[in-house]
C-alpha cells in the first residue's frame, strides 16, 4: 500500500513538475493546428521575398527594389534575419515549415514565460497569468518577424527583472540576446527603453551603500546593451529607422495593428483588465511604486495601440510576479529536471511533436488567406503584360511576391504618411478626388482592387476604365479610351 502511494506520488509529480514543458506543448498544438490562421497576414508574402532576396544576393536591401512609385528610395530591413529564416524555411518545406517555425517561436515564448513565474508562484497562479497572456497574444500571432522575437523579449526583459529582484545588475551574457533581438525586428528598441525603469527599480530598492555601485552597474549595461544593438548589417541606422515608424502620423490609426483599443464591444483586452482591476480591489494587492509606474506604462501602450497588447501580456506578468508572490501564493520546491524518468518524459514529448507535426502536415495543406492572395486576378494581370498599377493595400504582398511591382504594400514607413493615407482615402472615397488624381499623377495603366471596395463600384460605371477580370476577391479594370459605361443625363427643367 506504502509502495504503491509513493508511486503514486512520483508520477503525478513527474506530471506536475514541468508546467512549461506542457505549456509549450498545448501552445504549438494549438497553433499548429490553426496554422493557416498564422498565414492571414499579407506582409508574411513579401517578408519571405526579401529573405530570398538576401539570401541570393549575400546583402542586405539598402533601397527600395519592389514598387515602381518608390523605386530607389532609401529602405532597410530591420528585420532582416527573421526575412531570412522564413524564407529558407519556406524553401525547405513550403508554407508548412512557416507555420511550424512560427508556432514554435510562439510556444517558445510561452514556455519561457511559463518557466519565469512557476519559479516564483504557484503554479495555479502561474497558469492564470499563462491563460491571460495566450487570450491577449493570440489575435497577434502571425507568420511574421516579431513573432521570431517574442522569445528573446521575454528572455530580455526576465533578465533584467530577475536581476532587479535580486537588486543586482544584469549579467553581461545577456547582451547578445540584444543582438540578436535588432537583427530580427524592430522592436529591439522597446528593450533599450525599458533598462531605465527596471535599473531605476533596482537601485531604489537595493540598500543605500550599495546604490550609486548599482547605478554604475545598470549604466554600463545600458551602454553595452546600446552598443550591441548596433550590431546588424545597418548598424545605428536600425535604431534610427523606428523613427519612421513613429512619424506616420495620421496614417497610424488607419492600420488594424496601430489602433487604439476599441471598446464599443466586449472584448478578451477589457475582459482581463477588468478582471485585474477586481482581483487587485479584491486581494488589496500592493506593488512597489516603480513596478507600478511600469505596469501602467505598458497598459497605456496597449490602449493606445492594438499591437502592444502582445507586450502588455507578456510583460506584465514578468513585473509582477515577485512583488506578487508572497500575497498569492509562492512557488513549491520543484523536483530536479534531470531526473531520469524526466528526460525519457521529454524525449517522448518531442518524439510525439515531431510526429504530429509530419502526419498532419502530410494531410493538411498550409497556404496564405485567399482574401489576400488574388492569384487568378493576378495571373491574367500578368498576361497584360503593365507596369503601373494601382493596387488594394492588402494585395501589395502577394504582388511582390509574384513578381508584380506594386503602387503600395505593407511598407508604410518606406511610403510615409501623406502617400498612405491619400491611398486609403482614394481606394475608400473617402475623398474621390484624390482616386482621380493618383491614377493621372501616377499614370496609372489598370487597377487592382477588392471586388467589393467603393473604388471598384465607382470604376465600373467610369468612362476610360473597362472591366477586364472580376472574380470574390479581386477586380481588374484597364484604362482605355474608348470604354464608355454611362450616358450624360438629360437635363429637364423642374417643373412650378
Amino acid at each position: 500500500m506504502t509502495l504503491t502511494v509513493a508511486n503514486a506520488a512520483e508520477d503525478t509529480s513527474l506530471m506536475r513538475g514541468p508546467l512549461p514543458l506542457w505549456v509549450g506543448v498545448f501552445v504549438y498544438a494549438l497553433l499548429f493546428l490553426a496554422g493557416d490562421r498564422l498565414l492571414f497576414d499579407p506582409d508574411t508574402q513579401w517578408q519571405i521575398t526579401v529573405g530570398q532576396w538576401i539570401l541570393d544576393h549575400r546583402a542586405v536591401p539598402e533601397t527600395d527594389i519592389y514598387s515602381f512609385t518608390m523605386r530607389g528610395q532609401p529602405w532597410i530591413s530591420t528585420q532582416w534575419l527573421a526575412q531570412v529564416a522564413y524564407a529558407k524555411i519556406h524553401a525547405w518545406f513550403g508554407w508548412s515549415g512557416v507555420v511550424v517555425l512560427a508556432a514554435g517561436a510562439s510556444a517558445a515564448t510561452f514556455t519561457l514565460l511559463a518557466r519565469f513565474l512557476s519559479r516564483r508562484l504557484s503554479e495555479s497562479a502561474s497558469l492564470v497569468f499563462v491563460a491571460v497572456a495566450l487570450a491577449l497574444t493570440v489575435p497577434h500571432i502571425l507568420a511574421r518577424p516579431h513573432v521570431l522575437a517574442l522569445p528573446v523579449m521575454v528572455m530580455w526583459i526576465g533578465g533584467m527583472i530577475a536581476a532587479a529582484d535580486r537588486h543586482e545588475a544584469p549579467s553581461l551574457w545577456m547582451l547578445p540576446l540584444m543582438a540578436l533581438w535588432a537583427n530580427l525586428h524592430g522592436g529591439f528598441v522597446l528593450g533599450l527603453m525599458m533598462i531605465a525603469p527596471i535599473a531605476l527599480d533596482a537601485v531604489v530598492n537595493a540598500q543605500a551603500t550599495r546604490r550609486k555601485s548599482l547605478l554604475l552597474r545598470w549604466a554600463a549595461f545600458a551602454g553595452l546593451a546600446l552598443v550591441a544593438s548596433f550590431c546588424t548589417p545597418y548598424g545605428w541606422n536600425a535604431l534610427l529607422a523606428s523613427r519612421k515608424i513613429l512619424a506616420l502620423g495620421a496614417a497610424l490609426p488607419l492600420i488594424t495593428e496601430w489602433r487604439a483599443a476599441d471598446f464599443t464591444y466586449l472584448r478578451p483586452f477589457e475582459i482581463c483588465l477588468l478582471g485585474g482591476f477586481g482581483l487587485a480591489l479584491f486581494k488589496g494587492i500592493k506593488l512597489p511604486p516603480m513596478r507600478i509606474l511600469i505596469l501602467l506604462g505598458l497598459v497605456h501602450m496597449a490602449l493606445a495601440q492594438g499591437r502592444s497588447g502582445e507586450i502588455l501580456a507578456l510583460l506584465a506578468p514578468l513585473i509582477l510576479a515577485a512583488p506578487l508572490a508572497p500575497q498569492i501564493g509562492r512557488a513549491e520546491m520543484a523536483p530536479s529536471d534531470t531526473t531520469p524518468g524526466r528526460r525519457i518524459l521529454f524525449a517522448s514529448v518531442a518524439f510525439a511533436l515531431v510526429t504530429g507535426t509530419l502526419a498532419f502536415a502530410s494531410l493538411h495543406r498550409f497556404a496564405p488567406h485567399t482574401g489576400n492572395s488574388p492569384v487568378a486576378a493576378v495571373a491574367e494581370l500578368k498576361k497584360l503584360n503593365l507596369e503601373r498599377v494601382f493596387n488594394d493595400y492588402d494585395f501589395g504582398g502577394y504582388l511582390i511576391a509574384s513578381g508584380v511591382s506594386p503602387f503600395i504594400d505593407g511598407r508604410t514607413e518606406l511610403y510615409g504618411e501623406k502617400f498612405f493615407v491619400d491611398h486609403n482615402a482614394a481606394s475608400g472615397l473617402m475623398e474621390p478626388g484624390n482616386l482621380f488624381r493618383l491614377l493621372e499623377e501616377y499614370k496609372i495603366e489598370a487597377t487592382l482592387l477588392r471586388t467589393q471596395s467603393a473604388a471598384t463600384k465607382l470604376l465600373d460605371h467610369l468612362d476610360g476604365w473597362q472591366k477586364v477580370y472580376s472574380d470574390d476577391v479581386a477586380t481588374i479594370h484597364l484604362r482605355k479610351a474608348g470604354a464608355t459605361h454611362t450616358a450624360e443625363p438629360l437635363v429637364e427643367p423642374a417643373a412650378h
